[in-house]
């Protein structure tokens, strides 16, 4: 099993059922894609240390994943590029 930290953040001028409708659809990725969260925090909304796409904060979401392949991870980046919602996001590889 390969182990991954996912963190991302999301615009912060969203109303609030679009705001669970957005990390709904991401999480759902996971388990479509047989991967297991194993960690789901949400952080609140804090200052972006620099601008991203005009926004001066936005909420941030961090998720510890359990997955044998890479399908879910190569899904979570593709939806996340395209996803108008996301404007940052960052996958690590726990095990290197």
């Amino acid at each position: 099993m390969k182990n991954y930290e996912i963190m991302f953040i999301v615009r912060p001028d969203l109303d609030e059922n679009t705001l669970k409708n957005t990390v709904k659809e991401l999480e759902k990725i996971f388990t479509d894609h047989k991967a297991t969260i194993t960690l789901s925090k949400e952080l609140g909304q804090k200052e972006l240390a620099y601008e991203i796409k005009k926004f001066k904060s936005g909420y941030y979401y961090l998720y510890n994943i359990e997955t044998s392949d890479d399908s879910a991870i190569n899904e979570f980046n593709r939806i996340a590029r395209i996803n108008e919602n996301v404007i940052r996001h960052l996958v690590l590889n726990l095990d290197k």
